[in-house]
Protein backbone atom coordinates (compact mmCIF):
# COMPACT_ATOMS: atom_id res chain seq x y z
CA UNK A 1 0.00 0.00 0.00
CA UNK A 2 2.86 2.15 -0.27
CA UNK A 3 0.79 4.31 -2.85
CA UNK A 4 -1.59 5.43 -0.45
CA UNK A 5 1.18 6.52 2.22
CA UNK A 6 -0.27 3.76 4.40
CA UNK A 7 1.31 0.98 6.45
CA UNK A 8 0.27 -2.53 5.81
CA UNK A 9 1.49 -3.28 9.70
CA UNK A 10 -1.33 -0.88 10.91
CA UNK A 11 -3.83 -3.56 9.19
CA UNK A 12 -4.80 -6.52 11.46
CA UNK A 13 -6.53 -9.82 9.35
CA UNK A 14 -8.51 -12.30 11.36
CA UNK A 15 -8.51 -15.33 8.66
CA UNK A 16 -11.15 -18.35 9.66
CA UNK A 17 -11.11 -21.69 8.41
CA UNK A 18 -11.72 -25.01 10.33
CA UNK A 19 -8.65 -26.83 8.36
CA UNK A 20 -5.56 -25.76 9.55
CA UNK A 21 -3.89 -26.44 6.24
CA UNK A 22 -6.11 -24.31 4.28
CA UNK A 23 -4.98 -21.57 6.85
CA UNK A 24 -1.45 -22.48 6.56
CA UNK A 25 -1.69 -21.69 2.61
CA UNK A 26 -3.51 -18.35 3.40
CA UNK A 27 -0.32 -17.30 5.88
CA UNK A 28 2.09 -18.32 2.79
CA UNK A 29 0.01 -15.69 0.89
CA UNK A 30 -0.52 -12.68 3.08
CA UNK A 31 2.43 -12.87 5.19
CA UNK A 32 4.76 -10.89 2.25
CA UNK A 33 1.97 -8.11 2.67
CA UNK A 34 2.96 -7.28 5.93
CA UNK A 35 -0.39 -7.22 7.04
CA UNK A 36 -0.30 -8.47 10.82
CA UNK A 37 -2.35 -11.79 11.01
CA UNK A 38 -4.66 -13.58 13.81
CA UNK A 39 -6.21 -17.40 12.90
CA UNK A 40 -9.25 -18.66 13.80
CA UNK A 41 -10.07 -22.81 13.50
CA UNK A 42 -13.86 -22.64 13.08
CA UNK A 43 -16.61 -19.96 13.46
CA UNK A 44 -17.02 -20.32 16.97
CA UNK A 45 -13.41 -19.08 17.44
CA UNK A 46 -13.64 -16.62 15.31
CA UNK A 47 -16.49 -14.99 17.37
CA UNK A 48 -13.96 -15.13 20.42
CA UNK A 49 -11.17 -14.02 18.35
CA UNK A 50 -13.27 -11.09 17.06
CA UNK A 51 -13.82 -9.62 20.61
CA UNK A 52 -10.29 -9.89 21.19
CA UNK A 53 -8.41 -9.08 18.50
CA UNK A 54 -10.66 -6.58 16.66
CA UNK A 55 -9.26 -7.33 13.37
CA UNK A 56 -9.70 -4.63 10.75
CA UNK A 57 -10.63 -7.34 8.42
CA UNK A 58 -11.90 -10.67 8.83
CA UNK A 59 -11.28 -13.46 5.54
CA UNK A 60 -14.04 -16.29 6.11
CA UNK A 61 -14.61 -19.61 5.01
CA UNK A 62 -18.15 -20.63 4.92
CA UNK A 63 -18.77 -24.36 5.41
CA UNK A 64 -17.45 -25.06 8.79
CA UNK A 65 -18.90 -27.68 11.00
CA UNK A 66 -18.89 -25.93 14.35
CA UNK A 67 -20.68 -22.74 13.31
CA UNK A 68 -20.63 -21.54 9.61
CA UNK A 69 -19.47 -18.69 8.19
CA UNK A 70 -23.14 -17.19 7.50
CA UNK A 71 -23.86 -17.66 11.37
CA UNK A 72 -20.42 -15.81 11.61
CA UNK A 73 -20.80 -12.74 9.87
CA UNK A 74 -24.58 -12.10 10.83
CA UNK A 75 -23.73 -12.33 14.37
CA UNK A 76 -21.18 -10.30 13.72
CA UNK A 77 -22.89 -7.41 11.82
CA UNK A 78 -26.25 -7.49 14.20
CA UNK A 79 -23.37 -6.23 16.75
CA UNK A 80 -22.90 -2.42 16.16
CA UNK A 81 -19.55 -2.82 17.78
CA UNK A 82 -18.20 -5.15 15.15
CA UNK A 83 -20.50 -4.09 12.48
CA UNK A 84 -18.26 -1.98 10.84
CA UNK A 85 -15.53 -5.03 9.97
CA UNK A 86 -15.27 -5.73 6.12
CA UNK A 87 -15.82 -9.46 5.94
CA UNK A 88 -14.71 -11.02 2.57
CA UNK A 89 -15.99 -15.11 2.13
CA UNK A 90 -13.58 -17.44 0.78
CA UNK A 91 -14.62 -20.68 0.09
CA UNK A 92 -15.32 -23.52 -2.70
CA UNK A 93 -18.92 -22.89 -3.02
CA UNK A 94 -20.29 -21.50 -6.60
CA UNK A 95 -23.89 -21.73 -5.47
CA UNK A 96 -25.69 -18.69 -6.23
CA UNK A 97 -27.86 -18.69 -3.67
CA UNK A 98 -25.28 -18.99 -1.35
CA UNK A 99 -23.23 -15.60 -2.85
CA UNK A 100 -26.73 -14.16 -2.53
CA UNK A 101 -27.45 -15.13 1.38
CA UNK A 102 -23.61 -13.98 1.64
CA UNK A 103 -24.13 -10.42 0.80
CA UNK A 104 -27.30 -10.41 2.66
CA UNK A 105 -25.66 -11.15 5.80
CA UNK A 106 -22.99 -8.31 5.12
CA UNK A 107 -20.34 -9.68 3.39
CA UNK A 108 -18.15 -7.09 1.49
CA UNK A 109 -17.08 -9.45 -1.11
CA UNK A 110 -16.77 -13.50 -2.22
CA UNK A 111 -14.30 -15.46 -3.46
CA UNK A 112 -14.24 -18.40 -4.65
CA UNK A 113 -11.66 -21.32 -4.64
CA UNK A 114 -9.83 -21.89 -6.47
CA UNK A 115 -8.78 -18.30 -6.81
CA UNK A 116 -6.01 -16.42 -8.15
CA UNK A 117 -3.51 -15.17 -5.63
CA UNK A 118 -3.56 -11.61 -7.33
CA UNK A 119 -7.10 -11.36 -7.19
CA UNK A 120 -7.57 -12.02 -3.32
CA UNK A 121 -4.49 -9.84 -2.54
CA UNK A 122 -6.42 -7.27 -4.51
CA UNK A 123 -9.45 -7.52 -3.07
CA UNK A 124 -8.87 -7.72 0.32
CA UNK A 125 -6.51 -4.90 -0.16
CA UNK A 126 -9.21 -3.01 -1.77
CA UNK A 127 -11.47 -3.18 1.46
CA UNK A 128 -9.17 -2.50 3.94
CA UNK A 129 -8.64 0.92 1.92
CA UNK A 130 -12.25 1.54 2.37
CA UNK A 131 -12.62 0.60 5.72
CA UNK A 132 -9.48 2.99 6.63
CA UNK A 133 -11.38 6.09 4.40
CA UNK A 134 -14.46 5.30 5.92
CA UNK A 135 -12.77 5.24 9.44
CA UNK A 136 -10.65 8.54 9.03
CA UNK A 137 -14.37 10.38 8.05
CA UNK A 138 -16.02 8.62 10.66
CA UNK A 139 -13.18 10.66 13.10
CA UNK A 140 -13.16 13.80 11.24
CA UNK A 141 -16.63 14.06 11.90
CA UNK A 142 -16.75 13.53 15.12
CA UNK A 143 -13.95 16.07 15.50
CA UNK A 144 -15.86 18.53 13.32
CA UNK A 145 -18.98 17.95 15.69
CA UNK A 146 -16.85 18.54 18.60
CA UNK A 147 -15.10 21.65 17.19
CA UNK A 148 -18.86 22.67 16.37
CA UNK A 149 -19.88 21.91 19.56
CA UNK A 150 -17.24 23.89 21.41
CA UNK A 151 -17.92 26.75 19.04
CA UNK A 152 -21.67 26.79 19.76
CA UNK A 153 -20.74 27.00 23.51
CA UNK A 154 -18.08 29.74 22.91
CA UNK A 155 -20.84 31.79 21.32
CA UNK A 156 -22.89 30.73 24.67
CA UNK A 157 -20.87 31.48 27.51
CA UNK A 158 -18.42 34.27 28.13
CA UNK A 159 -15.03 33.01 27.95
CA UNK A 160 -13.72 34.27 31.08
CA UNK A 161 -16.29 33.33 34.15
CA UNK A 162 -18.36 30.31 32.03
CA UNK A 163 -21.63 32.24 32.93
CA UNK A 164 -24.03 32.70 29.79
CA UNK A 165 -22.61 35.87 27.63
CA UNK A 166 -25.57 38.68 28.01
CA UNK A 167 -26.92 37.43 24.53
CA UNK A 168 -27.32 34.01 25.56
CA UNK A 169 -28.91 34.42 29.00
CA UNK A 170 -31.12 36.89 27.26
CA UNK A 171 -32.33 34.59 24.70
CA UNK A 172 -33.35 32.64 27.46
CA UNK A 173 -35.05 34.95 29.89
CA UNK A 174 -36.92 36.11 26.71
CA UNK A 175 -38.29 32.48 26.28
CA UNK A 176 -39.57 32.46 30.58
CA UNK A 177 -41.11 36.37 30.11
CA UNK A 178 -43.17 35.49 27.29
CA UNK A 179 -44.40 32.21 28.70
CA UNK A 180 -45.15 34.52 31.90
CA UNK A 181 -47.12 36.62 29.72
CA UNK A 182 -49.03 33.58 28.42
CA UNK A 183 -50.38 33.11 31.72
CA UNK A 184 -48.04 30.73 33.08
CA UNK A 185 -45.61 30.76 35.99
CA UNK A 186 -43.94 33.44 37.76
CA UNK A 187 -40.17 34.06 37.49
CA UNK A 188 -37.50 36.57 39.26
CA UNK A 189 -34.42 38.07 38.57
CA UNK A 190 -31.38 39.02 40.63
CA UNK A 191 -29.11 41.74 39.66
CA UNK A 192 -25.84 41.21 41.30
CA UNK A 193 -22.73 43.38 41.33
CA UNK A 194 -19.54 42.82 42.71
CA UNK A 195 -18.48 45.78 45.31
CA UNK A 196 -15.94 48.12 44.91
CA UNK A 197 -14.01 45.59 42.02
CA UNK A 198 -11.82 48.35 40.70
CA UNK A 199 -10.77 48.58 43.98
CA UNK A 200 -9.73 45.12 43.90
CA UNK A 201 -7.91 44.73 40.87
CA UNK A 202 -6.31 47.88 41.61
CA UNK A 203 -4.59 46.05 45.22
CA UNK A 204 -4.28 42.54 43.62
CA UNK A 205 -3.88 43.29 39.92
CA UNK A 206 -6.16 42.07 37.01
CA UNK A 207 -5.06 38.54 36.64
CA UNK A 208 -6.24 37.97 40.80
CA UNK A 209 -9.00 39.73 40.50
CA UNK A 210 -10.10 37.60 37.24
CA UNK A 211 -9.56 34.78 39.20
CA UNK A 212 -11.81 36.18 42.20
CA UNK A 213 -14.10 36.97 39.63
CA UNK A 214 -14.27 33.11 38.43
CA UNK A 215 -14.67 32.11 42.34
CA UNK A 216 -17.45 34.38 42.90
CA UNK A 217 -19.02 32.78 39.75
CA UNK A 218 -18.45 29.26 40.89
CA UNK A 219 -20.17 30.09 44.12
CA UNK A 220 -22.70 30.96 42.37
CA UNK A 221 -23.33 28.53 40.13
CA UNK A 222 -23.21 25.86 43.14
CA UNK A 223 -26.09 27.44 44.97
CA UNK A 224 -28.64 27.55 41.97
CA UNK A 225 -31.06 25.09 40.47
CA UNK A 226 -30.50 23.20 37.54
CA UNK A 227 -33.14 25.24 35.83
CA UNK A 228 -31.94 28.35 37.04
CA UNK A 229 -29.34 30.34 34.49
CA UNK A 230 -26.65 32.88 35.39
CA UNK A 231 -25.26 35.74 33.33
CA UNK A 232 -22.34 38.43 33.16
CA UNK A 233 -24.08 41.20 31.79
CA UNK A 234 -21.49 43.40 32.22
CA UNK A 235 -17.63 43.83 33.90
CA UNK A 236 -18.64 42.57 37.37
CA UNK A 237 -22.19 42.78 36.66
CA UNK A 238 -24.24 39.71 36.80
CA UNK A 239 -27.64 38.55 36.69
CA UNK A 240 -29.53 35.11 37.90
CA UNK A 241 -33.27 33.65 36.30
CA UNK A 242 -34.86 32.41 38.66
CA UNK A 243 -38.45 30.27 37.19
CA UNK A 244 -41.19 29.46 39.23
CA UNK A 245 -40.33 32.31 42.02
CA UNK A 246 -41.61 35.46 42.71
CA UNK A 247 -39.40 38.36 44.62
CA UNK A 248 -40.43 37.68 47.70
CA UNK A 249 -39.64 33.72 47.67
CA UNK A 250 -35.92 34.51 45.67
CA UNK A 251 -35.08 36.52 48.38
CA UNK A 252 -33.50 33.89 50.60
CA UNK A 253 -31.66 32.85 47.85
CA UNK A 254 -29.92 36.09 47.14
CA UNK A 255 -29.05 36.62 50.82
CA UNK A 256 -27.95 33.43 51.33
CA UNK A 257 -25.58 33.80 47.67
CA UNK A 258 -24.50 37.06 49.23
CA UNK A 259 -23.52 35.47 52.19
CA UNK A 260 -21.50 32.74 50.77
CA UNK A 261 -19.93 35.31 48.65
CA UNK A 262 -19.19 37.46 51.51
CA UNK A 263 -17.55 34.34 53.43
CA UNK A 264 -15.51 33.27 49.85
CA UNK A 265 -11.82 33.87 50.57
CA UNK A 266 -9.05 33.89 47.80
CA UNK A 267 -5.45 33.93 48.22
CA UNK A 268 -3.12 36.14 46.13
CA UNK A 269 0.70 36.92 45.83
CA UNK A 270 -0.85 40.68 47.50
CA UNK A 271 -2.09 38.89 49.99
CA UNK A 272 -5.79 37.64 50.64
CA UNK A 273 -8.88 38.60 48.24
CA UNK A 274 -12.48 39.01 49.65
CA UNK A 275 -15.72 40.07 47.80
CA UNK A 276 -19.05 41.64 48.57
CA UNK A 277 -21.68 41.82 46.21
CA UNK A 278 -25.37 43.88 45.89
CA UNK A 279 -28.08 42.66 44.42
CA UNK A 280 -31.52 43.47 43.27
CA UNK A 281 -34.31 41.41 42.72
CA UNK A 282 -37.57 42.10 40.93
CA UNK A 283 -40.22 39.64 39.32
CA UNK A 284 -42.29 39.54 36.48
CA UNK A 285 -45.67 41.95 36.32
CA UNK A 286 -48.49 42.05 34.04
CA UNK A 287 -47.57 45.99 33.95
CA UNK A 288 -44.05 45.04 32.23
CA UNK A 289 -44.02 46.21 28.42
CA UNK A 290 -41.30 43.99 28.16
CA UNK A 291 -38.20 41.79 29.80
CA UNK A 292 -36.16 45.61 29.85
CA UNK A 293 -38.58 47.00 31.86
CA UNK A 294 -38.32 44.31 34.60
CA UNK A 295 -34.89 44.34 34.10
CA UNK A 296 -34.45 47.71 34.67
CA UNK A 297 -36.43 47.58 38.19
CA UNK A 298 -33.75 44.94 39.29
CA UNK A 299 -31.38 47.77 38.62
CA UNK A 300 -32.58 49.98 39.77
CA UNK A 301 -33.29 47.99 43.23
CA UNK A 302 -29.35 46.87 42.99
CA UNK A 303 -28.53 50.32 43.06
CA UNK A 304 -30.50 51.00 46.48
CA UNK A 305 -28.56 48.16 47.64
CA UNK A 306 -24.98 49.85 46.57
CA UNK A 307 -26.26 53.29 48.66
CA UNK A 308 -27.50 51.58 51.29
CA UNK A 309 -23.95 50.25 52.20
CA UNK A 310 -23.46 47.37 49.76
CA UNK A 311 -23.59 43.76 50.62
CA UNK A 312 -27.42 43.67 51.19
CA UNK A 313 -30.59 43.17 49.12
CA UNK A 314 -32.87 44.78 48.13
CA UNK A 315 -36.51 43.99 46.51
CA UNK A 316 -37.59 46.15 43.58
CA UNK A 317 -40.42 49.10 44.56
CA UNK A 318 -43.59 48.55 43.37
CA UNK A 319 -43.51 52.43 42.72
CA UNK A 320 -41.33 51.61 39.63
CA UNK A 321 -44.20 49.66 38.03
Amino acid sequence: MKQTGINSGQFLVLVVDDLPSNLQILRGILEPTGYELTFACGGEQALDRVKIARPDLIVLDLMMPDVDGFTVCKTLQDDPEFANIPIVFLTASHEEANIERAFACGAVDYVTKPFRRSELLARIRTHLLLKYTIDELRKTKLELLSALRKTEQLARVDPLTGALNRRSWNGRARKIWQRARQGGLPFAVLMLDCDRFKRINDNYGHDAGDRLLCAVVQTIEDGLRPGDALGRYGGEEFVILLPELTALEAKPVAERLREQIAALTLNSPRGTMRATVSIGIADYQDEDPDLDALLNRADNAMYRAKHAGRNCVRLAAQAEL
